[in-house]
């Protein structure tokens, strides 16, 4: 029985990493919430201008979503989306209502307009 639960909870963070649709206009919020999953290093290398970096890695994303607001808009990205898919889930399952996987930072950029910077 776990492991149809695990292979289900792993279908579902696949699934959730492969919707990286870039948003339209009007599904972007001027005010939402950008959101590097990435590690520090690929975050130090080059990041989203104005991006809160939580890493999905180390443990410090559960701990740094509990302060946001569960009804603001978050758009997240990392390098490829899987990691951003798996944030995203988590996200959700934790009453989040409007989380947007944005793919890689390329992506990213193209689909908000926003600057890289390091």
């Amino acid at each position: 029985m776990r492991r149809v639960a695990a292979l289900a909870a792993l279908m579902l963070s696949l699934s959730a990493c492969s919707s990286n649709s870039p948003i339209t206009s009007e599904e972007f919020s001027g005010d939402a919430v950008v959101i590097d999953v990435r590690t520090l290093e690929e975050y130090d290398a080059g990041h989203l201008d104005g991006a809160l970096h939580l890493d999905w890695n180390s443990g410090e994303f559960a701990s740094g979503i509990a302060e946001l607001d569960k009804d603001e808009q978050y758009l997240l990205y990392c390098r490829s989306g899987n990691r951003a898919g798996q944030a995203k889930a988590h996200m959700e399952e934790q009453g989040f209502t409007d989380v947007v996987n944005l793919g890689s930072l390329e992506e990213a950029a193209e689909a908000t307009g926003i600057s890289i910077v390091k």
